[in-house]
């Protein structure tokens, strides 16, 4: 099977260009909307990753507009072991989880609703939900960080080792055994006692450090079957460079397989940084998800029926995460199905002679 990708654009040009030439703009409005506005469509038509997106936007608003939005937490700021959703809605009742008080906007006085210890509080008197959108963005920057330095990692060395085999393959495939073999847990422990790493996308990088291999091997095994298939002989047959081939002919056809790895390696990392808080073994910060399960936990919040929001919340908000980046993934196969791309782009301006290729 020949590499559907480019076959489907060098069609788009070909029935285009049999009428009249493309020009620049034609070229780039086919382009975006073989490659920005299908894949959107697919998204949304597609129930699963039309579910995962919208719960991921919402962690994405609120780790950059919520914080900006929301104060940060500080020690007393109210008793402690407060219940979620305290009081009812009483107006401008300090009890009240929402809170209706004045205040002027654009030179009026109106009355505006302030949440207000909606999720409770902790031992220490720390509202939550503070705690929650705080510990948001440092989260998504050691998941995004950690799942694509693993991911880039596993693609280099597999999609190389694949491609060019004789001593290469063997010195790269040798290395990645190697670091399959080294027992994760332990290795990343060492490295954080030893790094003590401060800033969320160092975390990032650290939890990378055992996790390429298994992609590296599979992706090694893909690259071994297509390199000899009959279109990337033709690419060399007429010239072509490796990185041509490696961008045209190879890559396209793993891209479904990466993004769903992708998807995996940013889950694996969050749920191995929160680990590794829990136990205590990356440096302190009350702002973490992971942080504030082991103070629930340590604190007896498993054992008072009353303090089970301390513990609960935290753990769903990394479950609802995980869950909405799960969607996400098992929708990438059709994302990048071309001839699903080239369905959807049919319904835009210039998408017919995509369509066509069907």
């Amino acid at each position: 099977m020949a590499s559907e990708d480019s076959n489907i654009f060098k069609a788009l040009e070909s029935q285009s260009e049999a009428a009249e030439p493309m020009s620049t703009r034609e070229r780039w409005m086919a382009w975006i909307d073989l490659w920005i506005i299908a894949p959107a469509r697919i998204m949304w038509i597609d129930r699963r990753t039309r579910i995962g997106s919208i719960i991921v936007a919402l962690y994405l608003l609120t780790g950059s507009v919520g914080v900006w939005l929301t104060e940060e937490p500080e020690l007393n700021e109210a008793s402690p072991l407060r219940g979620p959703f305290p009081g009812g809605i009483i107006p401008g009742g300090q009890e009240s989880w929402l809170v209706v008080q004045d205040t002027t906007l654009l030179g009026l006085t109106v009355p505006w609703p302030t949440l207000n210890y909606v999720f409770g509080t902790n031992n220490t008197g720390q509202d939550i939900f503070e705690l929650l959108v705080h510990a948001t963005p440092p989260m998504l920057e050691m998941a995004l960080v950690g799942g694509i330095a693993t991911t880039l990692i596993g693609v280099v060395v597999g999609t190389f080792a694949g491609y060019k085999g004789g001593r290469i393959e063997r010195l790269l495939m040798t290395a990645t055994d190697i670091q399959m073999a080294v027992p994760g847990l332990p290795l990343l422990i060492v490295l954080a006692v030893a790094i003590e790493p401060q800033e969320p996308w160092v975390v990032g990088l650290l939890l990378s450090v055992d996790a390429w291999a298994g992609l590296s091997r599979s992706l090694h095994s893909q690259v071994l079957a297509l390199r000899s298939e009959s279109y990337v002989e033709a690419s060399r047959v007429l010239g072509l460079g490796e990185v041509s081939i490696l961008r045209d002919d190879i890559l396209p056809n793993i891209m479904p397989f990466i993004m769903i790895n992708f998807m995996g390696n940013t889950i694996r990392v969050i749920a191995a940084s929160v680990g590794l808080y829990f136990l205590g073994v990356l440096p302190y910060t009350t702002a973490n998800w992971g942080v504030m399960t082991q103070n629930a936990y340590s604190n007896g919040a498993m054992l008072s029926a009353g303090t089970w929001h301390w513990l609960f919340l935290p753990i769903f908000a990394i479950s609802l995460l995980g869950y909405g980046i799960i969607m996400i993934s098992q929708g990438m196969d059709r994302v990048f199905n071309p001839r699903v791309r080239a369905r959807q782009s049919s319904t835009s301006e210039g998408g017919e002679a995509v369509a066509a290729m069907e």
